[in-house]
């Protein structure tokens, strides 16, 4: 287990960190003098863990090797733990990793070098540097201690000529007979496992082990210092089958070379004539490799392809409840199969890319493309599992519970076995035992720590024929398969698809740079090269090859066909958008022909057309941008005085209309879209934007008031308290809001005070609120009439889709300078009326946009228990309303009103401010309340057919107002809600504040893309429009 702690990746990813891919990054031309030592000295940190890494595996490799001596009961039992020296092979692989990366590391070499230089320099004159002398010392002390253990490229070396007696331990390993013979068996068991299955379409990780096999292998050399020459000689002959194994990304290993140099005793045995022909398989190796590439490529096209088949038909049936097992057998076959192809895949396109890098040799064209189309094979792998991920996902879990149920059916089988037979014995009892932990540790969750300590168990628990051998086979593949099922998505994500050597994911290695100060400048590099690859030989020649296409099209009427060659191509963190590219680049240079050329509009025109139809490229329009300016002041009379205009004015959200609420002459003032319209007519279009900006100003101060009311203890304290009787009792209350509960707040709110008018605080609220939605009402009525406007001047346009030049007309004609200029006038009017009625601002969006991220930041908690308050709201609402209403039928109608809208925007437009919609849903407060009418107005109707019979009439009138009450009160809830669902489609209420940051995102990525006429919006809002 403490083989499999030492995780040894991340230590690979930091140092393939980007710095040995090209020029660009850390090449001595690209950086500036003194960066290569700054850039060093960031590393040195890294080299410390480092060290700290290989100081620890040296010590569980001692330690590893002292219990395998000291283990007496290999000796009397004839144990083979032969998964601890895999582990411990794997260990040792590590380290050969590491001294081959550092070896082919040429870059960290120099800028080595470089560091050491300028420390000599800094000894010479350490004042200069500001660095005390006495610093220095230990400093060079510490250099020369990572030189020697680590970039010297002797770790493993180091590690196993280490001393391994420990004669104050009574540990002897060198002169352990027993334990050198119980080490070469293990060797040749598992490289007799290994072996038979290099090459094979079986084959998975088999060259990680064969490495580890050599490692084991030169360890037990330089222990007992003897060498088998038959296991020497077969692990050369491997050489042939597999000439090279990849360690890591580009990093290539030859088996041969490591063997001779670390084993030079076994090495003399062997003859030049052998040496030279294992070499020489390299050669024949990649000539072979570049014969049968493509038909490699075509065989493993046709096993995909019908793999994908076959798992897109089984993942799609639905499974069968009596054949259920069958079904599961087989997607834990077609999952198995599936990594199979992967890593076979992997290890072609790996082992040849590095081959022919590590030897120098040139690539025909063809293995470039069989290579490509395997990369593309692999990508398929990943994709399918990907697309079905969910499935894959819940079939494993089911998949893992199977093979753990076969593996205990056998384990079960050999247990009965063993307490069949009534002889006694200690070996009996030991395998007893261990064949219960075994079946213990597979009744639980499939950890690498249990499967870990089952394969140990059984090491033990097979001894004494426990299992038939049409058993054993049977459980060890059960058991592969359950590693294969429960590491799959580490096996296709992380060890197979991420071959940085095609930069095909290299971004995540260069998330660990070190030697930068931050891996930011690393990744700005990588992207500026690879965009500029793009653009240069992709994305440019693209867009002239489609205007060249376009022109030609044109001129010489050629058939259309139906062709989009515009498909996104995913890049580092985004998508590149083709078709987005090309319609900026077409539009820009449409647009700056027209210009040039104003005769030829009507060619480029056709050419926009063309474009549209063949490429399916929605175009921009050339026209010049255009604007108007602020004219006028005096009917902003109503904005100049908004905060007197939204109290005595009531909004009608229907009908788009403001009624005054009192009057003393005998009829009342209306504000309507006309009059708005014939306002904007007279004083030009910049009116809207002032409108707007009065508006911004306004409620930046009513939001003051109503941020202190939502922070004053009491109000604060009471909704606290609400919140959380609601989270304690909606399951009792079947998750709505208790009407009694709000009424209880609208009362309890008058015990803190009345003003003169007899109105309480959450009175005083409401209307506050009301005035916020007043104001967002008349800014929905400018916008309204900014458009009426609009669409009735430009009513006497025959087409606005074809709006003549009336300048060019003119000048065609050689008319008068005067008339010129009136032309382009009236041209300049009729762009600037086409626009204004096309477009329309969205005012609401703008006024949410300003305020919504101070309302929704941390430094006002306070504002998002609003919701909360929302219910006893609607309540004094509802009883405000029903008393204006009443009094319409009053001679008296002071504070008679019909209409009051304004709340219901005001709600909409605070609930959107602080995204609480699905808060607020979540209370459902106008079921609670339609549900606590009926029910009773449901009591009133079966108390009157019970009193039905006993002829009392002042009874029975009682209950028919009481009737007629619950009724009214009912009918104008139901209004509120109908308001207050209207005025929420204004806000978006279907979309959350973080899908309508991502909307937005999309739509200024696209508006940045499609050139002339975007505008945005800064400082406060309506001045996009006036500019």
């Amino acid at each position: 287990m403490a083989v499999d702690s030492l995780s040894p990746d991340w230590e690979f990813d930091r140092f393939d960190d980007g710095s040995q891919r090209g020029k660009n990054y850390l090449s001595d031309t690209s950086v500036v003098e003194g960066e290569s030592q700054i850039q060093m000295g960031r590393f040195i940190s890294f080299l410390q863990e480092l060290s700290c890494f290989v100081l620890h595996c040296f010590e569980v490799v001692v330690n590893m090797v002292h219990q395998l001596a000291c283990n007496k009961i290999i000796e009397s039992t004839g144990v083979h733990f032969q998964t601890v020296y895999e582990h411990l092979g794997e260990l040792l692989v590590v380290l050969i990793t590491l001294d081959e990366i550092l070896e082919n590391h040429a870059t960290l070499k120099d800028h080595w070098k470089m560091y050491k230089r300028l420390l000599k320099s800094v000894h010479h004159n350490p004042a200069k540097f500001a660095i005390p002398e006495e610093k220095l010392k230990p400093f060079e002390k510490l250099l020369l201690k990572l030189e020697g253990q680590l970039l010297d490229s002797m770790i493993f070396q180091a590690c196993v000529e280490q001393r391994f007696d420990d004669p104050g331990e009574g540990v002897s390993v060198s002169k352990n007979s027993a334990f050198a013979e119980e080490f070469a068996c293990n060797i040749r068991t598992i490289f007799a496992n290994v072996e038979s299955k290099l090459g094979e379409p079986s084959e998975i990780d088999q060259r990680d082990k064969y490495t580890g096999v050599c490692g084991l292998f030169v360890l037990h050399f330089h222990i007992f210092r003897t060498v088998d020459k038959k296991i020497y000689k077969s692990l050369l002959d491997v050489c042939k089958k597999v000439p090279a194994v990849t360690l890591a990304a580009n990093i290539i290993w030859f088996q041969d070379t490591f063997l001779i140099s670390k084993v030079p005793a076994a090495a003399k045995l062997m003859d030049k004539k052998s040496i030279q022909s294992i070499r020489s398989s390299r050669d024949a190796f990649l000539q072979q490799k570049a014969q049968t590439l493509m038909k490699d490529m075509q065989s493993y096209y046709i096993f995909v392809t019908s793999w994908m088949m076959k798992m897109e038909s089984i993942l799609s049936k639905e499974p069968k409840p009596d054949k259920l097992s069958e079904d599961l057998s087989n997607r834990c076959n077609i999952f198995v199969q599936g990594i199979l192809y992967a890593y076979s895949i992997s290890t072609i396109i790996k082992t040849t890319m590095n081959m022919y890098m590590s030897m120098q040799r040139p690539m025909t064209k063809t293995s470039v493309k069989a290579l490509c189309r395997l990369v593309e094979l692999l990508k398929v792998v990943e994709h399918t599992f990907h697309r079905r991920s969910l499935v894959v996902a819940d079939s494993v879990s089911h998949i893992t519970q199977q093979l753990q149920s076969q593996a205990l059916a056998s384990i079960s089988t050999a247990k009965k076995r063993v307490i069949s037979d009534k002889k006694y014995s200690e070996q009996r009892l030991d395998v007893l035992s261990a064949l219960v932990l075994a079946e213990n540790t597979l009744n639980g969750p499939s950890t690498k720590e249990r499967r870990l300590i089952v394969y140990l168990a059984l090491s033990v628990g097979t001894q004494m024929k426990t299992f038939k051998d049409e058993e054993l086979l049977p459980l060890q593949l059960v058991l592969k398969k359950l590693d294969l099922i429960i590491e799959l998505r580490e096996r296709i994500h992380v060890k197979l698809l991420t071959l940085s050597i095609l930069k095909i994911d290299c971004v995540p290695t260069m998330l660990h740079a070190k030697h930068m100060e931050s891996c930011d400048q690393l990744l700005k590099c990588y992207d500026t090269e690879i965009m500029e690859i793009l653009n240069e030989h992709l994305l440019d020649k693209l867009c002239k090859e489609i205007e060249k296409d376009l022109r030609l099209s044109v001129h010489t009427h050629l058939k259309l066909d139906d062709r989009n060659p515009f498909k996104p191509i995913r890049f580092f963190n985004r998508f590149i958008d083709i078709k987005a590219y090309v319609t900026h680049y077409l539009d820009k240079t449409f647009y700056n022909l027209t210009t040039v050329a104003l005769h030829d509009w009507a060619t480029y025109s056709e050419m926009r057309n063309l474009a549209t139809q063949r490429y399916g490229l929605v175009m921009t329009e050339a026209h010049l941008p255009s604007q108007t300016l602020e004219q006028g002041l005096d009917v902003l009379e109503i904005m100049s005085n908004i905060h007197v205009f939204v109290s005595r004015y009531l909004y009608n959200l229907n009908n788009q209309i403001f009624i005054e609420r009192t009057s003393n002459n005998k009829h009342l003032n209306t504000i309507n879209i006309r009059h708005i319209a014939n306002s904007i007519r007279t004083h030009g279009t910049g009116i809207m934007s002032t409108t707007v900006n009065f508006t911004y100003q306004f409620l930046r101060k009513k939001f003051y008031i109503f941020s202190q009311f939502m922070y004053d203890e009491h109000i604060k304290y009471r909704l606290i308290k609400d919140i959380r009787f609601f989270r304690e009792t909606k399951d009792q209350t079947d998750q709505k809001y208790p009407f009694e509960r709000a009424e209880k707040f609208n009362r309890g709110i008058r015990k803190l005070g009345l003003t003169p008018d007899a109105q309480s605080y959450l009175d005083q609220f409401r209307q506050l609120i009301s005035q916020i939605g007043n104001a967002m009402g008349y800014v929905r009525m400018i916008r309204s009439g900014g458009l009426h406007c609009c669409s009735s001047a430009i009513r006497f346009v025959p087409d606005l889709e074809d709006i003549v030049n009336f300048e060019e007309l003119v000048k065609e004609e050689g008319l008068s300078e005067e008339t010129q200029k009136a032309a382009s006038q009236l041209d300049c009017v009729l762009s600037d009326l086409t626009s204004n009625s096309a477009e329309g601002t969205e005012y609401f969006k703008m006024l949410v946009g300003v305020f919504a991220s101070e309302f929704r930041s941390v430094k006002n908690m306070h504002l998002r228990n609003f919701y909360m308050i929302v219910p006893p709201l609607t309540v004094n609402f509802v009883e405000h309303s029903i008393s204006c209403k009443e009094k319409l039928n009053k001679k008296n109608k002071v504070g008679a009103a019909f209409t009051d809208d304004g709340f219901a925007m005001g709600v909409a437009y605070i609930l959107k401010l602080l995204d609480q919609y699905q808060e607020f849903d979540s209370l459902h407060w106008f079921q609670a309340v339609r549900e606590k009418y009926v029910k009773e107005m449901n009591a009133v109707v079966k108390e009157q057919n019970v009193q039905s019979t006993s002829q009392d009439e002042k009874l029975m009138q009682t209950m028919n107002l009481t009737q007629k009450r619950l009724d009214v009160y009912l009918q104008e809830f139901e209004l509120l809600y109908f308001s207050l669902s209207s005025a929420r489609i204004f806000f978006r209420a279907d979309k959350t504040a973080a899908e309508e940051t991502q909307e937005k995102k999309d739509r200024e990525l696209e508006l940045a893309k499609t050139g002339p006429g975007s505008s945005t919006i800064e400082g406060s809002p309506g001045e996009s429009r006036a500019k």
